[in-house]
């Protein structure tokens, strides 16, 4: 009885892991499909060619630089917001306690 019972939860277990692969599966490709295509990715692709001709960089490297400053830039930015986020809750606790 439990081996039947253990039987079943596997074949459930297996089938919301296989439902959520193919969801998964075609989100991704359609949402990379369709940046891939947009007006987004051209002006990168552009950027990318111009700061390879003005550093005198192969386009590889400067497709790296130009995707580490954005992710500098995005981190820099949720540090800002999370500390004004720290510093609006302090505020609201001292207010509290005073």
């Amino acid at each position: 009885m439990m081996s039947d019972k253990q039987d079943a939860i596997q074949l459930l277990n297996t089938a919301v892991i296989k439902s959520k692969e193919k969801r998964i599966n075609a989100t991704y490709e359609e949402r990379l499909a369709k940046i891939c295509n947009s007006p987004v990715m051209n002006a990168l692709l552009v950027a990318v060619d111009h700061l390879s001709d003005e550093e005198k960089m192969s386009k590889d490297h400067a497709a790296v630089q130009l995707i580490e400053t954005i992710r500098e830039l995005d981190s820099i930015w949720n540090d800002y917001v999370l500390m004004e986020g720290i510093g609006k809750l302090k505020e609201l606790l001292k207010n509290k306690i005073h």
